[in-house]
């Protein structure tokens, strides 16, 4: 299955180094055609399966998908690369902490890139920040290295 990330919380330990900074501004409508033109072939190409429970679970399905989507294309820019270099939609999916801060879990191209993208001695945290107000949805995501705990 190759490496996987999830941008969990170290608990506030050291000073952070931002790695990269990613947003994106999807309009709510856009995502809805889509859904209705291409239905499950959209869903099953660009979200992982956490994210399509978590959507169609929801009363504003379409207003889920289009924030997943725009944290995918948040998250590429803030890896650098976009959507090229083996990194695609579904190697992004949003997750929830415990607490239910939002992060990215990374898998495949993705984490290859996040990967490479820390330094020795550190690890990625990976902060997001989704918000709409209809007929938009915008998400910024922070990379950051924080040094590796001791524990």
């Amino acid at each position: 299955m190759g490496p996987r990330f999830r941008g969990d919380d170290n608990g506030g330990l050291g000073h952070a180094m931002i790695l990269g900074v990613g947003s994106d501004l999807v309009d709510i409508r856009r995502i809805e055609k889509t859904l209705g033109r291409w239905g499950e072939k959209f869903i099953e190409r660009c979200f992982t399966a956490t994210e399509k429970q978590r959507s169609e679970g929801r009363r504003g399905r379409v207003e889920s998908y289009a924030k997943r989507y725009a944290a995918k294309e948040a998250c590429a820019k803030a890896l650098g690369t976009g959507f090229r270099g083996g990194v695609w939609h579904k190697d992004m999916g949003v997750v929830n902490l415990p607490g239910g801060r939002p992060t990215m879990e990374l898998t495949g191209g993705a984490a290859r890139r996040l990967a490479e993208l820390v330094p020795p001695g550190m690890t990625a945290r990976i902060d997001v920040s989704i918000t709409d107000e209809p007929p938009l949805a915008q998400v910024i995501v922070i990379i950051s290295a924080v040094p590796k705990s001791s524990s």
